[in-house]
């Protein structure tokens, strides 16, 4: 089984140094070391490469440069108990923000990967027409989960958490979690649809299902746990 294992290796190995040689190269958004490029579809890569981003701010600007948000660079803070390193303000994308916020860069680059590929598809899916805008409770708040006196710093600690509210569409119509998620009506359903596909972009999504303390907001982060509720 080894030996077997072994030469199926050196077979492939054969083949990609052939095919290096007559100039083929993996399409980027295959090849693992290549940035991520956010007009194009996620794939299997996806979050791997949105991992790369956490400790690389060159590489964070270069994969923001095809994000099309609207944002600027800030500074690093060392101080306090809740100090940010590779953030961004974010001013805005294809849809306006109820306000601007501030994120790290893979939840930069999560949130434009969502507002493109999945909640803009969910919102011509079942309404026919694309949202316009994104409202927002925060991303910021040097404060422990469920703002505990005593435990774990949140995800909004350091900014790489933000919680969303609700969304408006072209005709003015407002989505919001806290009247609209309950039922089987479009909006409902739009919800749900807008709650899987943010599952594809970032770590953890939190809605109305998985407790009370999130019945008017979904809470999107990039840490490490991976959860989908």
């Amino acid at each position: 089984m080894r030996h077997g294992a072994l030469v199926l290796l050196v077979v492939l190995a054969g083949v990609a140094l052939f095919g290096w040689r007559q100039g083929w190269r993996l399409p980027g958004q295959w090849n693992p070391w290549a940035p991520l490029d956010v007009r194009e579809p996620p794939n299997l890569l996806t979050s791997w490469k949105l991992g790369r981003l956490r400790d690389d701010p060159q590489l964070c600007a270069e994969v923001l440069a095809t994000s099309g948000l609207r944002y600027s660079p800030q500074a690093n803070t060392t101080g306090g108990n809740c100090p940010l390193t590779n953030v961004v303000r974010v001013q805005g994308a294809e849809v306006k923000l109820s306000s601007s916020f501030l994120a790290t860069c893979p939840v930069a680059v999560a949130f434009a990967l969502f507002e493109r590929h999945g909640l803009q598809p969910a919102a011509q899916r079942v309404f026919g027409q694309p949202v316009t805008q994104v409202d927002h409770l925060g991303s910021y708040a040097c404060r422990n989960v469920y703002n505990r006196a005593e435990g774990r710093l949140s995800q909004h600690a350091t900014a790489n958490a933000l919680d969303i509210s609700g969304f408006r569409l072209k005709d003015g119509r407002r989505i919001e979690l806290q009247k609209d998620w309950s039922g089987d009506g479009p909006k409902a359903r739009f919800l749900r649809e807008a709650r899987d596909a943010a599952c594809e972009s970032f770590n953890t999504v939190l809605g109305p299902d998985y407790n009370s303390a999130h019945h008017n907001h979904f809470h999107l982060d990039m840490g490490r746990w991976r959860v989908c509720r």
